[in-house]
């Protein structure tokens, strides 16, 4: 029994999949449609990074997206296609390319979903006027009552592991909040590289934009149960599903929450594909007892064939 997760946005890096991309004609054939039904050169993007645009939300979250689902495909084509898949989930995007991987939502529509995702989040709110910061040493319920007892104007965005969460807020707020988190017990207090406050409220005019998409798009029956980032629940439910989506884009991304349904389902092997190792490593945070396997380069082969 086995879990998939997929990564979100801060796991891009240039050239990433490029191993896969040069060994696999399945691999052009997804960046070849992708970059057709997005009209974005995502090939270029990827692997050459002109004017830094892969670090640009709207190019991002498609390219991270190409990259996962490339990778995904690969697998399914290395090993037993009766492989047994009981849950997938993502971190943030990352939710984007579970559906589509489980095949309850179909490429093209999730190509669709995604371009207009990123470009309303980059648009979402004055460039460089908001903005996340990941705060380590402190867990989700700290930093809550942190928060409420100093009447910051912060919000969670993503609960990632026992000693890691990121806040969004307006920049001037951020800042402000600093000095309460570190006097409060927190390590370190990093800015983070992102153009805006993303899962947070500075969001909710985007998602409301992003729900009139969702509702265009046509949700499948699969057997595969999502974990979704809102609720942190399992459900193959369409209408459940879909309602979680149009949530997630100005609501926290429950990452401690969504692995701990996986320990109470008794869960033990999650295999992480995409660029990075990211949740990885907080799931490791999260529970040790975890068999985690990572599939993203090309070396990663034999060792995804013997762990499965």
């Amino acid at each position: 029994m086995t879990v998939i997760v997929f990564p979100g946005q801060g796991s891009q890096i240039t050239g990433m999949g490029k191993d896969f991309y040069d060994s696999f004609q399945e691999v052009k054939d997804t960046f070849e449609l992708l970059s057709e039904l997005t009209k974005i050169n995502l090939d270029d993007i990827i692997f050459n990074n002109p004017s830094n645009l892969l670090n640009e939300t709207q190019y991002t979250q498609i390219a991270i997206f190409t990259v996962s689902l490339s990778l995904y495909k690969i697998f399914r084509l290395l090993n037993n296609k009766y492989l047994d898949i009981n849950y997938m989930l993502g971190h943030s995007l990352g939710e984007y390319s579970a559906l589509c991987a489980a095949k309850i939502i179909s490429i093209e529509d999730c190509a669709y979903l995604l371009k207009n995702r990123g470009e309303l989040m980059q648009k979402a709110y004055e460039p460089n006027q908001s903005g996340m910061a990941a705060i380590i040493g402190i867990d989700c319920l700290k930093a809550e009552n942190i928060i409420s007892d100093n009447k910051l104007n912060v919000q969670i965005a993503n609960d990632n592991s026992p000693i890691q969460i990121v806040i969004s807020g307006k920049k001037e707020d951020l800042l402000y909040s600093e000095k309460f988190f570190k006097e409060s017990g927190a390590l370190k207090f990093i800015l983070l590289n992102v153009s805006a406050a993303f899962h947070s409220n500075l969001m909710k005019i985007a998602e409301e934009k992003m729900l009139n998409y969702i509702k265009k798009i046509k949700f499948n029956s699969s057997n595969i149960n999502i974990i979704s980032n809102y609720s942190a629940e399992s459900s193959n439910n369409n209408s459940i599903i879909s309602q979680n989506l149009s949530k997630q884009m100005s609501n926290k991304v429950r990452w401690v929450e969504s692995i701990k349904t996986l320990e109470n389902l008794k869960e033990e092997t999650i295999i992480e594909i995409g660029p990075g190792k990211i949740l990885s490593g907080l799931i490791k945070r999260i529970n040790k007892k975890f068999k985690l396997i990572n599939f993203n380069s090309i070396n990663d082969i034999e060792n995804i064939k013997n762990a499965t």
